[in-house]
């Protein structure tokens, strides 16, 4: 059986299509000799599409290796590939509801190379307020959407490496505290976090289940400390719980 050839005009596409697909979770950072490798392609050839794929953020270099990986544009894409079906779509009036309820920010965000990523946000009425961008990147351990996947998806739990990096004093960092932050987030069914990604700032947040009861993301409502006390932390808690497990309904 013949090989069907490419159109005309999409070999260079091909070709970095190729590299892009060089990436795995066994080799997620690799050299050009190997990316050249594994994508049948000259020294040359694989160093001028490397470039172009780092220019538009498909992938990045190692500042300590120099060695190539999957950059924020490419997890980004992934995330919106994940979240197909219309997660996003759907649940957009409720994050909408949330923010007015709450006057917090309520991002949607989903697992993606072991970092929370967020892939939709709306911002609360608060003239001060959490503000972040789409496409932005957080570690699972020190955020309530990365600890309440971890509580949810035991699988997750094999990615962390301790000692876990602490980003603040009150940062978890040791395995036995996080065993036992996860137990309390399991119980409580919503995982919460105050001045441990970023003095000052706290969040709550639930876990999301697509159509067909898989887990999908997280949702969470964050902002200043001051206004997010513990004990408002747990009514927000109970009140993203709720809404979402009735849109799961």
């Amino acid at each position: 059986m013949e090989s069907r050839s490419a159109p005309p005009g999409t070999q260079a596409a091909l070709r970095a299509i190729r590299l892009l697909k060089a990436f795995s979770e066994q080799h997620p950072e690799q050299t050009l000799v190997e990316l050249q490798l594994a994508a049948k392609l000259s020294k040359t050839t694989a160093h001028r599409l490397l470039g172009a794929l780092e220019s538009e953020g498909l992938v990045e270099r190692n500042a300590g290796t120099g060695d190539y990986r999957l950059g924020p544009g490419a997890l980004a894409l992934g995330a919106v590939a994940r979240s197909g079906g219309g997660l996003q779509e759907r649940l957009r009036p409720v994050l909408e509801a949330l923010a007015a309820e709450s006057g917090e920010t309520v991002t949607l965000e989903v697992e993606t190379g072991g970092e929370m990523l967020i892939v939709e946000e709306v911002a609360g009425g608060h003239l001060i307020s959490a503000s972040a961008n789409v496409g932005t990147r957080w570690p699972m351990h020190a955020t309530s959407t990365g600890k309440i996947l971890l509580a949810s998806a035991p699988r997750l739990r094999s990615g962390l490496g301790f000692p876990l990096r602490a980003y603040t004093p009150n940062t978890i960092t040791t395995e036995s505290a996080m065993d036992e932050e996860l137990s309390r987030t399991q119980e409580q069914g919503f995982a919460v976090v105050i001045g441990e990604l970023e003095e000052g700032y706290s969040a709550v947040a639930v876990p999301v289940h697509d159509p067909f009861g898989t887990l999908a993301g997280a949702v969470s409502i964050g902002g200043p400390s001051g206004r997010l006390t513990r004990k408002v932390m747990n009514s927000l808690g109970e009140m993203l719980r709720d809404s979402v497990q009735n849109l799961s309904r």
